[in-house]
């Protein structure tokens, strides 16, 4: 379809819109507005983020205090939390549906599903969505597995407790454990769905991108965040499939008796009709998505950063073309790596060594976005607001967890750590904090787009950052240490291990530094729902942007401009630039050149 023809349909669309009055449940609910489905998408988001978060809480006193009784176990858990005291199979449960939620159903949706929505139509000069139906149904099909997942909670045996990588035997027998039955069934359907909408939407994103660009708006002048979320999407289109493939045998296997995770197993001397299958195989199918995924969570976020971080040290971002190939280099290399996962699953040793090759490579493109992130902070004039604080915190987390990435990426070096809290401390800062720090960063800085003009309080985000970024350190730092020495991940109590006795202290300070990081969201929650209702209406451009979203109406209309569409002349990143003489900056007086400007005489275009 041609643009003309695309511009013409866009306009007839929006009388059409103009005759028919909006409902509350066309304009909120059944939306095929790209802004309010990235809001939904957020606060479904975010919500499930309270529900994982208060989750690792929990586990986090039986860690510290094995011995005590707390009452509230009663009062959360039920017939697992009887006297106080948790049952040791509920504590798997939490920990696996902590890790199912904060990975696939806050930072997944929160950062894919809500600013590729919320940022593809508008940083491109879009309409919309290449198909805005098709949008509301991956996010109401994301809101019905969510629904799935939290309700899987309620089911009488327990939820699934395999772990949240959900590997077989335990997760292929119903009769293995508790919550092998209905729980683990009912995560299987919810994944299913899940990564059907996960699918719908990066389709979706990815048409948007090559077909629906304004005029002038080539792949060399797109923003590094649509970069990210389009290459993002590329690899979930890649991967996510074969993680329903491998959900799909496990469905199988669990309900009609096919062997494909199982071979010859017994259960209390009685020897199960199984035979040929391989839970190795499982483990191969889960870590092909289960790798790419840490890039899906990541590459959203550290495409957020860049545009923060080039706003806010109003200068261009340090190596615009290297920051692209990277994000295409990191989108490769991810779906080869996924082998590092499994050093001591009895893989072939020379596979082991292939995979620690691959791993170490993809080292170098996060090197690349870590130097060009600094180079671009230097000698700037850095404004730290809120969005900027968390896109810095962002690059020390993701080089700090980067680093132990390395030395877990070794095959040699694995083993001695492999399954320890080592493992936790590094994959939690690099793919947990440093990808919330994204979500929190495009939070503060994109919520006058999202919210009609309406800014968040400054001061609680101050607040917001500090606490949470020591807080995270502080639970995730001592990490390195105990899982050093020896101390495994997902054990329910130490205290049987007298070796352990010295690390219980350890924990004790890690859980209250957990207390302290979540009471601090407890903030940005009081902060995101009244700055919804009560913040004070900014300018149209609070923050002295180049992209072309601060362009569209602070209103939110169907169609984001009332008129034609902008074209582009530039660049996203001309921030600070000088005329030729350097006697004033290009437009003057103003250290920025929106994108819609087109070029002055004798300008050099840059980067381009």
């Amino acid at each position: 379809m041609s643009v003309h023809a695309h511009e013409l349909s866009a306009e007839h669309q929006e009388d059409h819109g103009h005759h028919h009055k909006e409902t509350f449940v066309t304009k909120y609910i059944f939306s095929q507005d790209h802004k309010m489905i990235s809001k939904q998408y957020l606060i479904t988001g975010l919500f499930m983020g309270i529900i994982g978060i208060g989750m690792s809480l929990i586990f986090r006193m039986q860690l510290a205090w094995p011995d005590k009784q707390f009452p509230i176990y009663e009062v959360l858990l039920g017939k697992w939390g009887l006297d106080g005291v948790m049952d040791p199979s509920v504590y798997l449960a939490l920990v696996t549906i902590h890790g199912t939620i904060m990975v696939f159903f806050v930072l997944t949706a929160g950062l894919s599903g809500t600013f590729s929505n919320l940022l593809i139509p508008l940083q491109i000069g879009a309409r919309d969505m290449a198909s805005g139906f098709l949008n509301m149904i991956s996010y109401w099909l994301f809101f019905l597995s969510s629904l799935i997942m939290v309700l899987s909670l309620f089911v009488e045996a327990g939820p699934a407790s395999a772990g949240w990588t959900i590997y077989p035997p335990l997760s292929a027998l119903p009769q293995a454990i508790p919550g092998s039955g209905a729980g683990m069934t009912l995560w299987l359907v919810s994944m299913a769905i899940f990564i059907a909408s996960s699918l719908l939407g990066s389709l979706n994103y990815i048409v948007t991108v090559i077909n629906l660009r304004t005029k002038g708006m080539s792949m060399t002048r797109l923003p590094l965040t649509i970069w990210a979320f389009f290459v993002t999407a590329i690899i979930g289109v890649v991967s996510f499939p074969v993680l329903l493939s491998a959900a799909l045998m496990l469905i199988m296997d669990r309900s009609f008796g096919t062997s494909f995770f199982l071979s010859d197993i017994y259960i209390a001397g009685e020897v199960l009709h199984h035979q040929g299958g391989s839970p190795v195989l499982y483990e191969h199918l889960f870590w092909f998505l289960g790798h790419p995924e840490v890039y899906i969570v990541l590459l959203p976020a550290l495409g957020i950063t860049s545009e923060v971080i080039a706003t806010n040290a109003r200068k261009p971002i340090f190596g615009y073309r290297a920051m692209v190939a990277s994000i295409l280099a990191i989108a490769f290399l991810s779906t080869i790596v996924w082998g590092h996962h499994m050093f001591i699953s009895g893989m072939n040793p020379f596979l082991g060594s292939v995979f620690t090759f691959t791993t170490l490579l993809i080292a170098i493109p996060s090197a690349v976005k870590a130097f060009n992130y600094i180079t671009t902070l230097w000698k700037g004039n850095l404004q730290l607001n809120p969005a900027m604080l968390f896109s810095i915190g962002l690059v020390s987390t993701f080089i700090t967890g980067g680093l132990t990435g390395i030395i877990l990426g070794d095959s040699a070096l694995d083993i001695n750590v492999h399954d320890t809290y080592f493992v936790v401390a590094h994959f939690h800062l690099v793919m947990g904090i440093s990808a919330l720090y994204g979500l929190f960063a495009g939070v503060y800085h994109w919520f006058p787009k999202m919210f009609e003009g309406r800014m968040m309080n400054k001061n609680l985000g101050y607040v917001h950052f500090w606490v949470t970024a020591i807080g995270a350190y502080g639970v995730f730092f001592p990490m390195h240490f105990i899982g050093m020495a020896g101390l495994p991940r997902r054990y329910y109590t130490n205290t049987a291990f007298p070796y352990f006795d010295d690390l219980a202290d350890v924990n004790v300070i890690i859980t209250i530094f957990a207390f302290i990081a979540a009471a601090a969201q407890l903030v940005f929650l009081y902060n995101f729902i009244s700055s919804m209702f009560f913040g004070k209406i900014g300018p149209k451009n609070p923050w002295k942007s180049t992209t072309l979203e601060w362009t569209a109406e602070v209103k939110h209309i169907h169609g984001n401009w009332d008129g034609p569409i902008p074209s582009v002349h530039r660049w996203a990143y001309d921030y600070s630039k000088r005329n030729e003489d350097d006697s004033d900056y290009v437009v003057p007086g103003q250290d920025f050149v929106p994108q819609v400007l087109p070029l002055q005489d004798k300008e050099e275009e840059m980067n381009h």
